[in-house]
Formats: structure tokens, sequence, C-alpha cells
């Protein structure tokens, strides 16, 4: 899509050149700063006054360690996102006062980061040749964090460019031998960061790819010197993102859920809205399908207010920068997507460009969105949503409203980005309200990305909406671990996802084959309807399934009573149904889950329910049929 349609010869003919690339203003544009709302202007002051004489936190070795001695990556990454925090704000409030007053503690930021020994964190200094443990500085490695550092100092060079100089001369200087050291030289010169997906098979790509890259865009832009240099890092990061959208199919599905889609397809948008901006429009791929769908996903897995499809490592609970997907939407031309930016800037209430996180999104939000916004603030709540790539049904029971049953449902492989073992999983929500639900993920710690990743309750089928766990066997990761004989069906009066989940257990499971068609009847009902053969006897089959909801089990019906499950200091009201439960089903166990893990927490407060349906001695091929009603 990039690569080969723009080669480095119309790069280079196209490129504007650093010097008079102005894609915002800088400190010297007065009155671009004094335009800002009053609101903006304030909130910006207040966070660089509460930064003035700050004491910029040390960054011990041992903290660094932590992450090496006992899986903890929290404690170090608190104190490295605490200055880059602070010099943020500090930059920010002195480009809008405009009075020198900021600038001492902005230098002093700068140069601590400057003199950091690895811009990285200790969870992904294992890349270098040295290991886990403190980082070499002889091995300049990029990861996320590096290339979002060199790109927040050469935002800030930018934006302050020769008032740095009123503090020292040396700063600006320092900030440009850093960024090419650190970022600028390893990324044009080396080949091998997994990020860059130029040794296939090796490693997929995700939402790293276009993250990073993004970032070393920006500071390819405003800070590399040599136009040939610039040239060809700008031509290498397209071939790089060309390999992140071959992941992608054309319906723009994002396996790593929504929270990740914040840094997988928007980061994307930040490339491509960078290109566009730096070469004046001449490389412009927002007509393309998939660079369109890739943005639309973001809504169409919406469930209704802040609540979103939350398979992978994705909470149920996400917020997105609305400033970002405003500005998606008029890149591509989608009123739809537009609206839903609106709706969410709208729903924040916050100042504008308070909720983007970075520069790089701060600016834009500021400078690229008018205010008042020019399109009418839409929640879009479409009806069917296909997700044909990543094998995920989403369905309600009306477009617009959030009345009535939602289902989100999924087939797809135990090998995706962020994966869990879920092949077969579903959530119901009624009323807007979650009822069924995927617990997502607790706070990441060493072992979440390690060999032992599915010792973790959360990563289990078991934890996952009635997939059976034959005499304690669960699903296995892996990619051929994957749903089988996948359909989709959709009309008025339905919505259809049928698989067979028995490719994702292992031949000590004894599953022939679990046929599951999961039915969104339109204003009735949704049906599970579970068809298997066994090869072997088994003694039991268990299938569970959490909700926030308190449950009251009476024969073969499952009362959910919606409950306020929400955190301290806020009120969330879960939904409420019925479940008919299949006559087959021996006996019902109802369990308090105990959520303790602060991620979680937020989320779903003190606690889940957990349902677990068995089978015992179960017939070597049986049927199950499960009804799920809200309440009328």
């Amino acid at each position: 899509m990039l690569g080969d349609r723009f080669p480095i010869e119309q790069v280079r003919a196209v490129l504007t050149p650093r010097a008079v690339w102005n894609p915002f203003p800088t400190i010297e544009d007065r009155e671009a700063w004094r335009s800002l709302s009053e609101a903006t202007r304030a909130y910006y002051l207040a966070r660089g006054a509460h930064y003035l004489g700050f004491s910029w936190p040390s960054l011990p070795a041992t903290r660094f360690l932590d992450f090496a001695r006992d899986g903890n990556r929290t404690r170090y990454q608190a104190l490295y996102s605490t200055r880059r925090n602070a010099l943020r704000d500090l930059t920010l409030a002195e480009c809008i006062e405009g009075e020198g007053r900021f600038l001492d503690d902005v230098v002093n930021g700068i140069w601590a980061i400057c003199e950091e020994t690895y811009w990285g964190v200790p969870a992904h200094v294992g890349v270098q040749r040295a290991g886990i443990g403190l980082p070499d500085v002889e091995e300049p490695t990029v990861d996320l964090f590096a290339a979002e550092t060199a790109a927040q100092l050469a935002w800030t060079l930018y934006l302050l460019g020769e008032r740095l100089d009123t503090v020292s001369p040396l700063v600006r200087r320092r900030i440009r031998y850093e960024i090419r050291r650190r970022i600028l030289d390893p990324c044009l010169t080396r080949d091998d960061f997994w990020w860059m997906g130029f040794h296939p098979g090796e490693h997929t790509v995700n939402n790293w790819n276009p993250w990073v890259n993004s970032n070393w865009l920006t500071s390819v832009l405003l800070v590399e010197s040599d136009a040939e240099r610039r040239a060809a890092a700008v031509a290498k990061i397209m071939h790089s993102l060309d390999v992140f959208l071959d992941v992608y199919a054309v319906d723009g599905g994002c396996d790593e859920g929504p929270s990740y889609w914040g840094r997988a397809g928007a980061s994307l948008f930040d490339n491509l809205d960078l290109l566009y901006k730096a070469t004046d429009g001449a490389i412009d791929v927002f007509s393309e399908p998939k660079a369109a769908n890739m943005g639309r996903y973001i809504y169409r897995v919406h469930i209704y207010e802040d609540y979103y499809v939350n398979f992978a490592d994705a909470p149920a609970i996400v917020r997105p920068p609305g400033s970002l997907i405003y500005r998606y939407g008029r890149a591509i031309g989608d009123p739809q997507l537009t609206g839903f930016g609106a709706w969410l800037m709208a729903r924040s209430e916050a100042p504008r460009g308070t909720t983007e996180g970075s520069l790089g999104r701060i600016l834009p939000a500021l400078f690229d969105v008018p205010e008042p916004l020019d399109t009418e603030a839409v929640e879009p709540l479409p009806r069917d949503v296909w997700f044909e790539g990543i094998q995920v049904l989403v369905a309600r029971d009306a477009g617009g409203t959030p009345d009535g049953i939602f289902v989100a449902a999924k087939g797809g492989h135990n090998a995706e980005s962020h994966n869990h073992n879920d092949v077969g999983n579903f959530i119901v929500y009624t009323d807007g309200r979650p009822l069924i639900v995927d617990v997502g993920v607790e706070t990441y710690r060493r072992k979440t990305f390690s060999p032992q990743r599915y010792e973790i309750w959360t990563m289990q089928s078991a934890y996952h909406t009635l997939l059976p766990t034959v005499d304690g066997v669960m699903q296995m990761p892996g990619g051929e671990f994957a749903a089988r004989d996948v359909g989709y069906e959709c009309n008025d009066e339905l919505a259809r996802l049928t698989l067979d989940l028995a490719g994702a257990y292992p031949p000590e499971a004894g599953l022939t084959s679990w046929l599951r068609a999961v039915t969104l009847l339109r204003g009735q009902e949704l049906r599970v309807e579970d068809n298997y053969v066994l090869s072997r006897a088994v003694s039991t089959i268990d299938l569970g399934l959490l909700t926030p909801c308190e449950v009251e089990v009476v024969g073969q019906t499952l009362t959910f009573r919606s409950v306020d499950f929400g955190p301290s200091a806020s009120t969330r009201l879960s939904g409420s149904g019925r479940m008919m439960i299949p006559a087959e089903i021996s006996r019902v166990t109802v369990e308090p889950v105990a959520i303790t893990d602060d991620r979680l927490a937020g989320v779903w407060g003190g606690r889940l329910t957990r349902v677990v349906f068995t089978l015992d001695r179960p017939a070597l091929f049986g049927q199950l049929a499960w009804r799920v009603m809200p309440d009328r």
C-alpha cells in the first residue's frame, strides 16, 4: 500500500525539507497559542505551574532490576513516566505563556532524560545481547518507549527552538545527538528489530509496528538534517508499515482488541497523517478500504457508553481519544467515525487535548480540530458487524440503540496478538449493561509475556463463556488450535455465528467435534446450541461463565439480577435477564471470584461471580441448548 506505491525516488521528490516543514505553531506563533480556549490555556498553565521547581525523580539501577528480580514492571515505569509527563506539561505551559517562566524546568527535564542510560523500559531490555537485567549502553535498542521518548524530545525541540538557547546553547545539540544515536542510527542501519517485520516467520508484528514507526517517523521528520538519510528512513518506515497492514484483512478487524486499537489502527493513522502533512498530500492512502476500515473498527466494537468488545488483552471499559477518532473520520470521509469522535469529546467534558497523552497527539487535537466542532455528535451503535479476518461477530437487536440484547462472539485461533485461549467465546449485554462478560487481563508483569502466560487464570478457556473443560483439559495456545468450519449469517430476523471449536483442544480432550451456533433472534433471545461428539468416555465436562450480576439458580433457570458493581466512588450497573439451562446439565455451581488486581478492579470492582455447569459422565455425543433473555 505504501512502499511499492511510493518508492524512495518519489519520496525524495515530495518530502518537504526539514527546515521549512511547520506542521504546528511553534512558541513564536503567539497568536495561535493565544487563540486556544481559555479552559485549555488555564488547564495547561496549571499543569505546568505544578511542576515549577520540580524535583525530577531518580531512576535507580535497583528499580530497573525489579523486573528481573520479581517481575514487577510498574515501580520503575511510574518514575519513568513521571519525568515525561512533567516535561510535556512544562513544555505546553511555556508555549501558552511564552515568557520563559517554565524554561529552566523544561531544560532540567530534557537533561535528566538525556542522561538516562536507556530510554526503553525493563520489560523490553531482553532483546539486548546482555539479556534481562540492567541495560547495556553500548547496544541501543528501540522499543515502544525509547521511540516515544525520542518523539517527545523532537516535539519539544521543534516547539521551543531557540528559546532553549537562553538557558544553554548546548541543549538543542544534546537533544539531536541523543535522538540520533538512540533512534535514528539504529533504526536506519538495523533490520533485526522484530517490530519492523523484515524477518517473516520469526515474530508476527502487532501494535508495536505502527506505534514505534510513528515516533521514529516524527523524529526523522523533525530532527534528521541529512536529506538523503531522511528520505531513506521515510521509505523504510513505509515498507515496515506495509508488513503491519498485511496482517489485517480488508475489514480492518483488530485481533488485539479496542484498547490496543489506540496504538494499532490509531497509530497507523498517526503515520499516515504525518506522511500526508510532510508531503503536502502527495502520500495519501486514506481512500484505501483497508486503511478506512481500520479506523471504523473502533465504533464497530463499541457496545454502549464506555463499554467495548474486549476479547484478548483488553478491558471492557475503554476511553479512546475522541480528537484522534474525529480526525481519522475526517481523513477517510466517514461521518459516523467523525461523529463518534465528537461524541467522545463531548462525553469526556475535558479541555481540548487533555486526554491524548503524547505531544504528537495533543498538538493536532489543539490545532487540527475546530472549536466548536463542525459535526454532530453520534454514537453509531451499528446493528451488525462481521470481521471475517479475525472471525468476530458483533450484533444487537436494533441499530442505533442499546435496548435489548447485544452479543459478540468469536472464532479465530489461539496465537492471536495478546491471545487468550478463547475460541468460541462470547459476551452478552442487555440494555447496554454487562450480563455475561470476558474479565479481561490483569496488570502486566513478567509472567504475562512468558512461557507461563497460560497459567494466569484470565488467559484460560475455563474462564471464558461456556468453553468446555473436559476432565480438566482446556484449550491450548498456538496457531494450530483454531476454529473450524466458521460461518456467518445475518438478516432482519437474526445474526448467527457457527463454528467447530474442537480444533482449539489437544487430542487428550477427546473432542471429535463441538459444533457451536450462537444466534441472536432479534427482539426475542440469544440461543447457543452445542452439538458435540467425544472420541472416548469422559468423567466430566465443565462449562462456565462470568457475570457481574447477582445470580440465583432455580430448577433450569439462572436469573441475573442487576447490581451496582462499580469500584468505590462510582456507580456501574450490570444488566439483568435469565438463562435457560439445558436439561442435560447434572449440576450447577456458583462461586465468587475475588478481584484483587488493580487493573481488573478498576472495571469490575471487588468481585465477579462464576457459574459452572457440569455434565457428569456425558454420552459420547449429545446436544446442549442455552437460551438467554433480557428482562421485559
